[in-house]
């Protein structure tokens, strides 16, 4: 069984990254596939939304070494369950910026993440799923090229789509300049509105940019927030939702990839 690395990125903040982390993890723990959550954004947001406390488990697995086996089940010990079958996530935290700084510093090569990841590849896991910081850098390049598949969520706004094309351009210099092997499996626009026209513009736009690698809309939903709030994803806290339903979608695209 090969483990495959799934990061989720925009350049643009507030475009849904955490939420689509969340509920297509669980998603697919839903469906008895065994996934590892790494929270790489330094707000942390992700173990909140899963109801966990923030910790520097993603600090000590970017700087710790990975041929020191006591430092190997160090970082083994910064995985937490997450009290969902098959889910389990590393936390982060405001230091996981330190990582970043100390990656810079020390001249890690852009494959580094996918070299830490290795240690968990062995472990019987079908998915590590990424969640990243908006901003472009060391930190969110290694994550990308780390990545089998991307996803990209985007608001149906003019500058989150703009950061969708800065981040496929991203990928291109990725390939090109670092021979990355992975591929970007889907765009996802997020937090559609039926009632407003910049939703059919922003759509329509990406639709014609990307093509078939657009998947139908996440709607605007208060049931999203609710569950973000109580530290759940949306199949605990509205399972026959259209919300549900929606993210639903995601979960079968990343089964069907090959």
């Amino acid at each position: 069984m090969v483990t495959k690395i799934i990061t989720v990125a925009n350049q643009k903040g507030g475009v849904g990254k955490t939420t689509t982390v969340i509920n297509l993890c669980h998603g697919l723990a839903l469906q008895g596939k065994k996934v590892l959550a790494l929270d790489f954004d330094p707000q942390g947001n992700l173990a909140s939304a899963l109801g966990i406390k923030q910790e520097m488990g993603i600090y000590y697995l970017l700087t710790m070494g990975q041929n020191n086996p006591q430092e190997r089940q160090f970082i083994h010990q910064t995985v937490r369950t997450t009290g969902r079958e098959n889910l389990w996530i590393i936390p982060g935290n405001k230091d996981t910026r330190g990582a970043q700084i100390d990656m810079s510093t020390r001249e890690r090569p852009v494959s580094y993440i996918r070299q830490v990841l290795d240690i968990f590849t062995t472990n019987r896991l079908d998915y590590i799923v990424i969640d990243t910081s908006p901003s472009l850098g060391g930190l969110q390049e290694r994550a990308l090229w780390a990545a089998d598949l991307v996803i990209v969520p985007t608001a149906m706004e003019f500058l989150s789509n703009q950061g969708v094309i800065t981040l496929a351009e991203t990928l291109r210099i990725l390939v090109e300049k670092y021979r990355w092997g992975g591929k970007l499996l889907c765009i996802l626009p997020t937090f559609y509105d039926d009632t407003t026209r910049q939703s059919r513009d922003s759509l329509d736009h990406l639709r014609g940019a990307f093509g078939d690698l657009v998947l139908p809309i996440i709607h605007r939903a208060t049931v999203l927030r609710e569950s973000a709030a109580e530290g759940r994803s949306i199949f605990e806290q509205g399972p026959d939702s259209r919300a549900a339903k929606e993210y639903d979608q995601i979960v079968k695209a990343v089964l069907r990839a090959r």
